[in-house]
């Protein structure tokens, strides 16, 4: 049985994927199948993707909201940055990280292994396999490993890991070398994962298309190279089917917005107090957390938040009821247990940015000029995925929508083994060997329009997605602010 090996580009867009920049990764899409409809999940962050590319599920379903976030069952007043080793002490007090079992997690009950090894966030590595301690597998990463012990091993036959650059191109070449050395050789897994932090690092400090940018993707794309030349050489090509992902697109930053201090400055008072409201900062969106889950607080922010020029879509959780002008979070796949009561998208436009590439939004980080995402913006809600190997057709290029959501669910497809059927997230079958004619996909457009009247101006949003069966995708959504 053919194993699988995801090659993860953080931050990828489809536009950057060209033979002047990218000539491995062109070639393998070439003779591969291109998903030119893919989709991350929202908030398009990173580790809220990760979890739905572990789990096949929407944030609502696996509960991590966002790269920040509350867990209200953790502490019930503070944000936190979903980080190792903040989350061990979340899976060390409530017993679990993500609410679902993950794709590790499937493998082991199946007597199969799952190892990934990243140079993102640590916390982005920690989602990957957050059970490794007791069901197997190995997540490997500069901060730490796990399970823990296995990470004075790797140093100790690799060497240390070299400091942090930009791009960042070292420490990927010695995570390529630990991949080529140690886990495909010696570990075999059924599944391994390789997580590639740029372009994502380096176009938070410049734009997409600057020449840091383009450094980075090319330097990235050879490291992509060296992998596939040693599955070439080694023999293993032919039984190792490959996926290659983004976790979500880019934007470039209008300006920045001090949301707590204004959220403060309109009469809202830090989360635990009555009507307080705990903001939860990710980049493109905004989680809000209202006291005791207060309908009449909700109510009121999301008033107060249409009422901005900066404001693009607001959802608000089944908890708080339906307020005017909203959309439901179920809408999105952001209704679930650990939910916030609102969350807001940034507006944003496809103006292009100084070097021509199209998306600017408005970001709670960062600076004007400098990367993004996080928001609803059709520039970052489309990313990445290409696929190739024995499990898949040959040069098809595929405009049905897919998404993060349905990778877990087609590699279990591809290996033969259950649980697919229980994700939100579906098997891409039209892109299996073997699998349905393309055409004969039956998919559709779906938009959701709503509006508030205010003051003095009318507040307008609409989100777009896009349904396959059962699955939804987002496609973007944003807001207008017209006098009455």
């Amino acid at each position: 049985m053919a194993s699988v090996l995801i090659f993860a580009f953080d931050g990828l867009q489809p536009a950057q994927v060209i033979p002047d920049l990218m000539p491995n990764l062109s070639s393998l899409a070439a003779n591969g199948v291109t998903f030119t409809n893919h989709h991350p999940v929202f908030p398009s962050v990173t580790r809220a993707n990760v979890a739905s590319l572990a789990t096949g599920l929407y944030p609502g379903g696996h509960g991590l909201a966002a790269n920040t976030l509350m867990m209200r069952e953790f502490d019930p007043t503070q944000v936190f940055s979903a980080l190792e080793p903040k989350l061990a002490e979340v899976a060390a007090k409530t017993g679990r990280v993500l609410l679902a079992p993950t794709l590790a997690e499937i493998l082991s009950q199946n007597g199969q292994e799952y190892l990934a090894i990243g140079v993102g966030t640590n916390g982005n590595a920690y989602l990957q396999n957050p059970t490794a301690e007791r069901d197997g597998g190995a997540t490997i990463h500069p901060d730490f490993t796990l399970p823990y012990g296995l990470h004075e091993d790797i140093t100790a036959r690799f060497g240390p890991w070299p400091d942090e650059t930009r791009p960042n191109t070292p420490r990927m070449a010695q995570a390529v070398k630990i991949m080529t050395e140690y886990i495909l050789p010696e570990r075999m897994p059924a599944v391994s994962l390789i997580w590639s932090s740029e372009p994502d690092k380096s176009q938070h400090d410049q734009p997409v298309g600057s020449d840091l940018s383009n450094a980075a993707v090319k330097e990235a794309d050879e490291q992509f190279g060296i992998l596939m030349d040693w599955l070439s050489q080694s023999g293993r090509a032919a039984d190792t089917n490959v996926i290659v992902i983004s976790d979500h697109g880019y934007s470039t930053i209008i300006t920045t917005v001090n949301v707590e201090a204004l959220v403060r400055e309109a009469g809202f008072p830090p989360s635990g107090e009555p009507g307080g409201v705990a903001v939860a900062n990710n980049g493109g969106a905004v989680l809000f957390y209202v006291t005791d889950g207060d309908a009449d607080t909700a109510e009121r922010l999301a008033e107060w938040l249409m009422g901005q020029e900066w404001c693009g879509t607001v959802t608000a959780s089944d908890a708080v009821g339906e307020i005017p002008g909203t959309l439901p979070a179920s809408v999105v796949g952001n209704q679930g247990p650990r939910g916030p009561e609102i969350t807001m998208s940034f507006r944003w436009s496809s103006e292009p940015n100084s070097t021509g590439y199209q998306g600017k939004v408005f970001s709670t980080g960062g600076g004007p000029g400098r990367g993004q995402h996080g928001s609803m913006s059709k520039h970052e809600m489309n990313n990445v995925m290409f696929a190739w190997g024995p499990g898949f057709k040959q040069g098809i290029t595929l405009d049905v929508p897919s998404g993060n959501i349905d990778v877990a669910p087609t590699i279990l497809n591809l290996l033969g083994l259950p649980g697919g059927d229980a994700m939100d997230g579906r098997v891409l079958a039209e892109a299996l060997a073997g699998g349905p004619d393309p055409e004969t996909v039956d998919w559709s457009a779906e938009l959701y329009n709503t509006e508030r009247r205010l003051k003095e101006k009318v507040y307008r949003q609409q989100i777009k997605l896009s349904v396959v069966g059962e699955t939804t995708y987002v496609d973007q959504g944003n807001s207008t602010l017209g006098w009455r």
